[in-house]
């Protein structure tokens, strides 16, 4: 039983060590992450700054995560794609244009979440 619990943190150290190296690889090739971490930073400390509640507070900062883990599956899309050629063709277009669009969505996402929250605090 011992044994199974040891491989299973194992299993877990190593996924983490493997979720690590992705986001460094993203953030060292990828200047939009660098920007996004940015701007988090500064929405995080807005969010505990401002008066809000516990569940918008969440919301906010859940939002700007989401926002990176966007940035990283358009980065994964982006190096599938090219890995299989660098030729240009319309669907491998297509695929990144559609990466890049997710995390348009999720930062209007967040954005809109923002608007919401600040409505209800000025008003």
């Amino acid at each position: 039983m011992l044994r199974a619990l040891w491989g299973q943190i194992l299993r877990v150290r190593q996924r983490a060590i493997w979720s690590w190296q992705g986001f460094v690889h993203v953030y060292r090739t990828e200047g939009s992450l660098a920007q996004w971490l940015v701007a988090n930073a500064a929405f995080g400390a807005l969010a505990f700054v401002l008066p809000l509640s516990g569940a918008e507070r969440g919301v906010v900062l859940m939002g700007g995560i989401m926002i990176l883990a966007a940035e990283c599956l358009n980065t994964a899309i982006e190096r599938v794609v090219d890995d299989i050629g660098t030729e240009h063709r319309a669907l491998a277009g297509q695929a990144k244009d559609c990466g890049s669009a997710a995390v348009a969505v999720t930062a209007v996402g967040v954005g809109v979440a923002w608007l919401c929250i600040l409505y209800d605090l000025i008003w």
